[in-house]
C-alpha cells in the first residue's frame, strides 16, 4: 500500500502540456537599459513558425521527473481533468517512475495548458491554469516535500496550512519554488510556511518582487539573500541565468557559474536546476555541490526543447560532472 511507502520526494503543485512554437517572424522593443522587452509580430496576420512540438511541464511535474530520472523515489500531488492531456500527463509520470497515487482526476474539468513561444532563445509562455479543488492527501512519509506553483484557487483552499501540518507532523524538509500566483498574492502573508522552509529557490528577478524592489533598481547580491534569509528559510538559491546562481545559507555565500552549452530554449530550466539540486542533498552532498548539480542538470534541459526532455540521470550527470570537474561553488 502508498500509505507504507517512503518517498525522497514528493511534489505539491500543478501539472500542464505544454505546447512549444518557435517562431522568427517577430522583433523585439526594449527599453534603453533591455529590462523591459517585448515581442512584435503582426497583428491580424498569419505568422510562419520554425516548429511545434509538445511535452509534459508545470514545476512540481518537472522537479518531481527530474528528482526521480535522478534515481529518487517520487510521487506528486497535483490535479488533471478528465481529458486527453490528463491521460498525457498521468502516462508521463508512469513512463518516468513517478507514482501517480496521488493524482486526482477532476472531472467536468479541462487539464492545465500552455504555450511557450521561443523567440532568439527566449521563451514567453501563455498559462492557462484550472481553478482546482486543493486539498493536501493522506500523505506518506517522505525525506523531501517540494511545494511550487498551483492555481490562484489555492486562496479559498486550507493548502498551505495542510502543508504545514504535513511537515510539523513528518518532519519532512521542505523545499519551497514559489509561482506565479503565489507570488502575485504575496509569499511574505504565509510566515508559517517561510518558517518551516529548509529551502526555497526563485530566480534574481522574482527574489526582487518578493522584497519589493524595483526591477531597475540595483542590489548587491549578498544583500539581497541575507534579506531573503530573514524571511524564515533556512538556505536561499537564487538563479540568474548566465550569470550563473547564488545560494547562501547565513553563514557561507556562494556562486556557481554555468555550464557551457548551446542554448536551444530556456523553458525548465529553473526546474531542472531544483531538481539537481534537492536530488544532492537527497544524496547527502554539500551545499556546494547541490549548486553544481542543479547547475549542469539545468544545461542539459536548455539544450533541448521542453522541459523534461534533456533531464539527466543520475549516470549521466555524474558523467558531465567528471568532465567539469573544475566547476565549483566559491565565496563570493
Amino acid at each position: 500500500m502508498s500509505s507504507q511507502k517512503i518517498f525522497d520526494v514528493i511534489a505539491v503543485g500543478d501539472s500542464t502540456v505544454d505546447t512549444f512554437i518557435k517562431i522568427h517572424d517577430a522583433s523585439l522593443e526594449c527599453d534603453i537599459n533591455h529590462e523591459d522587452c517585448r515581442i512584435c509580430v503582426k497583428y491580424g496576420e498569419k505568422i510562419p513558425v520554425d516548429s511545434i512540438a509538445y511535452g509534459v511541464a508545470g514545476n512540481a511535474a518537472n522537479v518531481v521527473v527530474g528528482c526521480s530520472l535522478l534515481g529518487l523515489k517520487t510521487a506528486i500531488y497535483t490535479h488533471t481533468g478528465h481529458d486527453w492531456q490528463g491521460e498525457i500527463i498521468i502516462k508521463n509520470f508512469s513512463e518516468k517512475g513517478v507514482s501517480e497515487d496521488f493524482v486526482v482526476l477532476e472531472k467536468g474539468k479541462s487539464s492545465n495548458l500552455s504555450v511557450v513561444l521561443t523567440f532568439r532563445g527566449e521563451r514567453t509562455i501563455f498559462v492557462y491554469h484550472q481553478p482546482w479543488h486543493y486539498r493536501l492527501p493522506k500523505l506518506p512519509v517522505c525525506k523531501w516535500l517540494y511545494f511550487t506553483s498551483v492555481s490562484a484557487s489555492f486562496r479559498d483552499s486550507d493548502l498551505i496550512n495542510e502543508v504545514c501540518h504535513f511537515i510539523d507532523q513528518t518532519r519532512a524538509r521542505l523545499a519551497f519554488g514559489p509561482g506565479t500566483y503565489q507570488l502575485k498574492v504575496g509569499i511574505k502573508k504565509y510566515p508559517k510556511l517561510l518558517e518551516r522552509c529548509d529551502l526555497m529557490i526563485v530566480n534574481f528577478e522574482e527574489a526582487k518582487d518578493i522584497l519589493g524592489i524595483e526591477k531597475t533598481e540595483r542590489i548587491d547580491v549578498k544583500d539581497l539573500l541575507s534579506k531573503m534569509l530573514l524571511l524564515g528559510p533556512e538556505i536561499i538559491v537564487v538563479t540568474n541565468g548566465e550569470e550563473g546562481s547564488y545560494a547562501s545559507d547565513g553563514k557561507k555565500y556562494l556562486k556557481v557559474g554555468i555550464f557551457p552549452t548551446k542554448l536551444v530554449e530556456r523553458t525548465g530550466a529553473g526546474d531542472a536546476y531544483a531538481s539537481g539540486f534537492i536530488s544532492a542533498f537527497a544524496y547527502n552532498q554539500s551545499l556546494e555541490e547541490a549548486m553544481v548539480w542543479g547547475t549542469i542538470n539545468a544545461s542539459r534541459v536548455i539544450s533541448e526543447i521542453g522541459a523534461q526532455k534533456g533531464l539527466l540521470t543520475k549516470e549521466s550527470l555524474e558523467r558531465h560532472r567528471k568532465v567539469v570537474a573544475e566547476l565549483a561553488a566559491k565565496n563570493f
